[in-house]
């Protein structure tokens, strides 16, 4: 026991004495010592083993208590054979703790730095301007791990840079300010982080401030973020006034190749031109392991409020699996919310998904699509639709394909799509509707149009049909547009560089059917064919829904080749070019009743008085006929008629005249001939084969017939002249035959 005792005193003496004179070494080295003198050995140093310049314009001093350290200032380095600044230290102080030294750790007190600049370039020929500084020696010897224990670091005021000469883009890192805790290997420290960062590709300019506790273990390559708050603000790409926060835990596994988030939460503000958004991604939990991620559920929400309207979405992932390749998840939702200022719509969609990454796939194999759209200019202000089907986009590819069935606003719809070539897209599709009114989502025309101003009338732009490449088919059950009544619709529709060609257009339509083709050229101003062929038509309702026009009633046959040119449909009903004819049967002109009128107005064939008379259509009456035909050359809107042949058992008409449909007037000049009686038609009483001029003009709207009776009983002297002169020919006929026969006797 008593030899311990003096072992332990012999050696607390000892350990006195080397502590002794190391202090006095110490004191000695610090004041006989100045690193100042080898200033110049040490640039020469450098610039004959690393070809580059350094200088030194700051004092160098050393710190030897309670730590050993350094202090230096003003220090630059060239680059690489080159006067050019490489990189700057306004000032650096560096201390360290000197007995763990000698165990191989590096106790580090303290590392400051202030106005540090530095540039990374990497040149077109794919090498950097620090290669020479990084060593290219290899060995197999085993090192082992150095182990260090920083106090604390700060970095103030500084700059790096980063120029990348094989796409032009420049990353620059200002501004920037580092503070740290302790950093020890499986020590919780501190970080606070601040630094500007601006780029030209893409266009950045960007304060950030990040602070989080951060966890080591350097042989187990085990690292951990605890308490994240990252902070981000200013503009990016087009986006301005941005500001992002992402807080959580995130920890990784370089050993394991393990990665996680735990209730990662980011949100991001911004505007985007006049359109302000905000968005928030929530991850309660991501894990990756070898490659492979799994995720309870993501979601992220969006805000955008534009000149369009304000959007309110939802996307979420569930059951979210995958790899670097490929990925699924059992339920992909999404919901939509905008609203307008005369409407609102809500759509959710809702899907298993799975997807390619490297093939750039993704694949909605059970798709349901809801819309809900609320407005007082819709149907019942409420549209409800839901359609179900299957969705695949290939992004290798530029391709979409999309098969949907069900119910589109009032309509029932089966539709193939594919889109190839999102660029410059080329549309395949095959689409079947059982029914849809179109006027039902057209403006409404309002009672009290005569008193108010006329509006200057709107012209169409068909410039997007310029880009336009599609081809497909579409079948509708019964459709309604404009107030025309259609079934059976068939449309086959090709359209490329502006061309479109409609062929077949084929319909069912009152009491008849249409079939022919149009073609539509975008390329300048809109140039309109249509060349159609009507079998079996009613027309009078056709009329009155088309062009309000309700003066003719019968059924047959009508034909059309017309093409016109404008950007407007006035502008297009003036220009019409081509030829119509129609073929009647059994029909009626309404508005006045031929036979009738005559035998009203019988007195004036005694010949005194007769004249022109002019009056409005009466609905009430109409001159039925058995056939009607004719045919028009039109020309600039202008339908001309030279062949017009009405046929009644009572009244034969022909005539000529102009339907001028640009401007919606008739001008139409007939000849009616009465049969020998008008029985049927109110009278036996006038004489028959009279022919009377009808003049029928105006407007559509107006519609006047003119019938000239001076020019009737002119007819009616002439045919009782002839029928005069057809009397005595006769009876001299007959006494010259009895005078012959007297002459033989």
């Amino acid at each position: 026991m008593g030899n311990m005792k003096k072992f332990l005193k012999y050696s607390l003496w000892l350990a006195g004495v080397v502590a002794a004179i190391t202090i006095v070494g110490i004191v000695y080295i610090a004041a006989t010592f100045n690193p100042n003198d080898y200033k110049t050995q040490i640039i020469k140093l450098v610039k004959d083993k690393q070809h580059r310049n350094l200088k030194l314009d700051g004092d160098i001093k050393l710190i030897f208590f309670p730590s050993i350290g350094a202090n230096i200032g003003k220090v630059s380095l060239s680059e690489f054979q080159s006067d050019k600044e490489f990189i700057y230290i306004d000032s650096a102080r560096v201390s360290l703790a000197l007995l763990p030294l000698l165990s191989k750790q590096v106790v580090v007190d303290e590392i400051s730095i202030s106005g540090l600049k530095a540039a990374l370039v990497k040149f077109k020929n794919g090498k950097t301007n620090i290669d020479d500084l990084l060593s290219k020696k290899e060995t197999n010897e085993e090192k082992t791990p150095l182990e260090f224990d920083i106090t604390s670091v700060h970095v103030k005021d500084s700059e790096l840079t980063y120029l990348d000469e094989t796409t032009g883009a420049q990353y620059v890192l200002k501004d920037l300010n580092l503070n740290t805790g302790r950093i020890a290997n499986d020590i919780p420290g501190k970080i606070d982080f601040a630094a500007v960062i601006q780029s030209s590709k893409p266009k950045l300019d960007i304060a950030t401030q990040m602070k989080v506790q951060l966890t080591f273990d350097l042989k187990k390559q085990l690292f951990q973020m605890e308490g994240l708050e990252l902070q981000a603000k200013g503009t990016a790409l087009d986006i301005s006034n941005l500001a992002v926060l992402a807080n959580g835990n995130i920890s990784a596994n370089f050993d394991t190749h393990e990665f996680s988030t735990k209730q990662l939460v980011v949100t991001a503000t911004g505007l985007q031109g006049k359109n302000n958004f905000n968005a928030k991604l929530d991850a309660p939990a991501l894990n990756l392991v070898q490659n492979n991620f799994t995720s309870d559920k993501l979601t992220l929400n969006t805000k955008l409020d534009s000149t369009f309207g304000n959007i309110v979405a939802s996307l979420a992932l569930s059951d979210l699996t995958g790899n670097p390749q490929s990925f699924k998840s059992s339920a992909l939702t999404l919901e939509l919310d905008m609203k307008q200022l005369e409407q609102a719509f809500k759509i959710k969609l809702s899907s298993p998904v799975t997807g390619n990454i490297e093939q750039q796939q993704l694949n909605l194999s059970n798709l349901t699509l809801a819309v809900n759209a609320r407005g007082d200019k819709l149907p019942n202000k409420s549209v409800n639709s839901e359609m179900k089907g299957s969705v695949q986009i290939d992004g290798s590819r530029e391709s979409v394909q999309a098969n949907l069935a069900g119910g589109l606003l009032q309509s029932q719809i089966k539709a193939k799509v594919a889109v190839n070539d999102l660029q410059d897209p080329a549309i395949r599709f095959d689409i079947d509707i059982d029914q849809f009114d179109a006027d039902l989502y057209l403006p409404q025309k309002t009672a009290d149009v005569a008193n108010k101003p006329a509006q200057a009338e709107q012209s169409f732009d068909l410039a997007g049909l310029k880009k336009l490449n599609l081809e497909g088919g579409l079948r509708i059950g019964a459709l309604k547009i404009a107030n025309i009544k259609l079934s059976q619709v068939r449309l086959d529709i090709k359209a490329q560089n502006g061309l479109i060609t409609i062929s077949p257009l084929s319909t069912n339509l009152y009491q008849g059917s249409m079939n022919g083709s149009m073609k539509v050229n975008a390329q300048t101003t809109p140039h309109i064919a249509i060349n159609q062929n009507l079998s079996g038509i009613n027309i009078a309702p056709l009329l009155k829904d088309t062009v309000s026009f309700d003066t003719l009633e019968g059924k047959g046959n009508v034909a059309l080749n017309l093409t016109a040119q404008g950007n407007t449909i006035s502008a297009l009903k003036k220009a019409l070019n081509g030829n119509m004819s129609l073929s009647l049967t059994d029909g009626a002109i309404k508005g006045i009743n031929i036979a009738k009128t005559l035998r009203d107005a019988q007195g004036m064939l005694s010949m005194k008085g007769a004249t022109a008379q002019t009056q409005s259509v009466n609905k009430a009456e109409k001159t039925d006929f058995s056939e009607l035909k004719a045919s028009f050359k039109v020309n600039n809107g202008v339908a001309h008629n030279d062949d017009l042949l009405l046929k009644s058992p009572l009244l034969r008409l022909s005539g000529n005249g102009d339907i001028n449909l640009g401007n919606d007037t008739i001008n139409y000049l007939t000849n009616a001939t009465l049969s020998k009686t008008l029985t049927g038609q109110g009278g036996k009483d006038i004489v028959g084969g009279v022919t009377i001029p009808v003049r029928l003009s105006g407007p559509f709207n107006n519609l006047k017939y003119t019938l000239d009776f001076g020019a009737m009983a002119s007819n009616v002297v002439k045919q009782k002249i002839e029928v005069k002169k057809e009397e005595i020919k006769t009876k001299l006929h007959d006494q010259l035959q009895d005078k012959l026969r007297g002459l033989f006797k």
